[in-house]
Formats: structure tokens, sequence, C-alpha cells
């Protein structure tokens, strides 16, 4: 079995494990004590925080432990906005931030800032977005769906000459390396690196206006309330500190996997898009969306193929909200597959993913009864006859990829410059329609509400 996975949680590293059995032995007693044992929680407390403080670039005391990178999220944003509440309520955060920033933002008058269709921020619009009454900026080192590397050290500088702070959702990047730029607040998770999970860690740079959200405790500086879980969190600072150390080496090996992943998927498979940034990006992840695709059919598939990877998408049978990351960015979302390689991949697994794959997609396709290229399938779409809008497809009630197969299954039976117009009441096709429009070189014309559902209209253009 290949786990190719490693953006949502990676495997325990085996320095962090040694740590950990370590800690329960040394640990266990309060650090805040004064006796022995007291004394020596206390050095292995202080040392995990020093060891974890150089590897995210900032002093030691400016760096707590949180139970989850979550709470490092939720806790920043609050104690940010709270700090500076005299200033505003208003926080500007990027359409492609970890929901756990954007729940947080909710609290608050927030802003949303798009991106391209790489997922990448432009800082000018940052900048276009800040108010007077702005108190927080936010922006996730990378994207945890897509890869895509943020310009971190650009928006520090716009957030410091308008004197906002700026919080880093760096949970996807630290393995990788510190987070270049003048932040104030940073936050990261252990599991995304190879410690335990259950331990995030949370950087509020000196100077910054903080107020902690919580009653009052004396522990990590008031800023984490609870007594430390301090054996995972001794295993998640050596974990970081030893991943860290092959960094560079892993990150040149995967890079070049992943530019074969990239490079051979449009090849070995029809109707696929690569999304991301092609270079600047996590040296690890790639991400594809296959048309005519469900995305939790494929991920079940790869399974049984021995092979585990995970999905931005979550158009799947069991929901009918696409991922809010590729819609922000404007890309396909059925058939979505992220591939995230762990540490110590090597060519030959990306080689039988590449092997595995076509096979296993042309058995998703054929079992939807998708369209392929010189043949029909067996489904037919039910469509009304041609009228003021063309040709009609009724898909309500239906779930993606059904849709978009039955648009392009019906597609050729109107003329050039004629329209087909899909009536649909899943989210997800106010996404897809327009990707496979841009994908198929026809006319996306827009929507409209529908008695049931919304009528999506596309010209045929060849």
């Amino acid at each position: 079995m290949s786990y190719f996975d490693m953006a949502s949680a990676a495997p325990l590293h085996p320095v962090a494990r040694q740590a950990l059995l370590a800690a329960l032995d040394e640990g266990w007693a309060d650090p805040a004590r004064l006796y022995r044992e007291g004394r020596r929680a206390r050095l292995l407390l202080d040392a995990a925080r020093q060891t974890a403080a150089e590897a995210v670039g900032c002093r030691p005391d400016e760096l707590v432990f949180t139970p989850s990178g979550t709470r490092a999220l939720h806790s920043g944003v609050a104690g940010a906005m709270a700090g500076r509440r005299r200033t505003g309520r208003h926080v500007v955060v990027p359409a492609v931030e970890h929901s756990a920033v954007l729940h947080a933002a909710d609290a608050y008058d927030s802003t949303a800032v798009g991106v391209d269709r790489t997922g990448r921020v432009a800082p000018r619009d940052v900048a276009a977005a800040l108010r007077s009454d702005t108190a927080l900026v936010c922006l996730q080192s990378a994207n945890h769906e897509v890869g895509t590397v943020q310009p971190v050290a650009e928006v520090a500088g716009l957030c410091r000459a308008a004197g906002v702070p700026l919080l880093v959702d760096a949970a996807q990047s630290l393995a990788w390396g510190a987070v270049g730029g003048g932040w104030s607040l940073l936050a990261g998770s252990a599991h995304k690196w190879g410690g335990p999970p259950g331990v995030g860690l949370l950087a509020v740079r000196k100077g910054t206006r903080f107020a902690p959200q919580h009653p009052a405790d004396e522990r990590e500086s008031g800023r984490s309330p609870g007594f430390e879980n301090l054996p995972a969190i001794v295993a998640a600072a050596a974990s970081l500190r030893a991943v860290r150390a092959e960094a560079a080496r892993e990150a040149a090996r995967l890079s070049a996997l992943v530019d074969l992943i990239r490079a051979r998927v449009p090849e070995l498979v029809p109707d696929v898009e690569v999304v991301g940034h092609g270079t600047l990006r996590l040296p690890h992840l790639v991400t594809f969306s296959c048309l005519y695709v469900d995305g939790e059919v494929l991920l079940t598939a790869l399974d049984r193929a021995g092979f585990s990877v995970s999905s931005g998408s979550s158009c799947t049978s069991g929901t009918l909200t696409p991922s809010h990351v590729l819609k922000a960015m404007g890309v396909l979302s059925e058939g979505n597959v992220r591939v995230s390689l762990p540490p110590g991949t090597d060519e030959a697994e990306v080689g039988r993913f590449l092997d595995v794959l076509p096979g296993v997609v042309a058995e998703v396709r054929a079992r939807l009864g998708a369209p392929t290229a010189g043949a029909a399938g067996a489904a037919e779409p039910t469509a009304g006859p041609t009228g003021a809008d063309g040709l009609v497809v009724d898909s309500l009630g239906k779930l993606c990829p059904v849709p978009v197969i039955e648009l392009a299954r019906v597609i050729g039976e109107v003329p050039v410059g004629g329209v087909v117009t899909v009536l649909s009441d899943d989210e997800a096709a106010g996404l897809d329609i327009p990707a496979w429009c841009s994908m198929r070189a026809h006319d996306y014309l827009g929507s409209r509400p529908a008695p049931r559902g919304t009528a999506y209209l596309v010209r045929r253009r060849t």
C-alpha cells in the first residue's frame, strides 16, 4: 500500500516516536512545580520550545504550544482581533484559506480576497481590501489543497506599511522551511510534519497586540490554557528538527517526482486538468481533476488498487458542496485527486501509480456512462425539444459529474452556434459546467434562476 496523503497527516517520524517514548518516562510531572520531577519536566518543555522557535524563526518567549493547529488558528485570529478592537472588526482573508481560518473570520466583518486560476493571491488585491478599520490580515504560506505558495513576504510588507498585523497559517510548509517575511502571528500543526496529533503551535511576535479570549490561565503565557501534553510536545519539536534536517534533499527529490506526475497524468488520462501553480508550489504535492468522474468513487477505487490519496473536492455522493478552494480558483472540481508524497517515496511507487491511474479512471467513467472518444455511453440524458434556449437537458436531482456528462453527450446534437441549457440543482454544476466549457472550447453564456434549480447556458463553438 502506498500512502500518498502527506498533506492530511504525515506518518509519525521515527525521531518523534523515540522522543515520545523517552518523554513519557521523563516528562510526566507538572513543569510548573519546583521539585525535582517538575524541574526536569520544565527543562524538557523549555528545550522543546527553543527547538520549535528556531525552526519557526522566532524567539522562544514568542511561541506557545496549543492542543491543535486549528486551536492555534482560532486563538490567533480571536486574540489578534481582540488586541486591536479599538481599530475595528474588519479582517481580510483570501478565499482559499483553510476552513479553520474562514470559520474564525466569520465572527467578524470579513472581506474575502480572490485568487487566480493557480490559487495564488495578488498582493495588490490584498492592499485594495485594506480599510481604516482593518484589524488583521490572514494568509496561508501554501495552500493545503493545491500546494500553491503564497507571496507572504510581499503581503507582509504591505501590512507593515499599513500598520496591520499578518497571521500566517504555515501548517503545510513548516516541514520544508521557515516562513520568511515580517509576519506578526504564525500557526502550525505537528501532525503535518510527522509529529504526534494533538499538538499545534502559535507564535506571536513581540509588539503585536494580542488579548487571549479565554479565562485567565498561567500556562503558556496565558495564551493556551490547560496542562501541557509534554511528551507529545517534546516529540513534535524533535520531529520538526529532524524533518528540517532532511528537507532540502527530500524537497529536491520529491519535486522531481511531482514534476513527473504533472507531466504524465494529462498524457495518460484524457480530459484531465492539473491545478495549482507549476513552479511556485510545495515540493511534494500535486492536484488534478478528471472530467466525468465522481471523486469519491475514484478515491475508493484507487484505495482498492493500493494507493491512499485525498481529494480537494467535496463534490461527492455525500454532499452538494464543492471545494471552496477549487471554487475560488474557477477550476474543475469533479474527479479531484490530491497526491502528496511522504519523504522516502521512490520513483517506482510513482510509476506504479501512473500505471494504475488510467485504468481506474476509465473504469469509473464507464460505470457512470461518460462519453468517450468516438463512442457513446450507455445512459441517455433527459433532453427536451429545441426551443428558444436550444436543447434543454434536465439534470435536476442528479449530482456531479452527471450534469456535465449529460451536457457532453448532447452538445453534438445542436448546430455550431446552437445553445444547450442544462437544468441542475447541484451547486457544483455552477463550477464544473464553466470549467468544462473552457476545456472543450465552448462558450459558457452564464446562468439564471429556473423554476427548480438553475439553468446553465452553453453555446456550441465547434
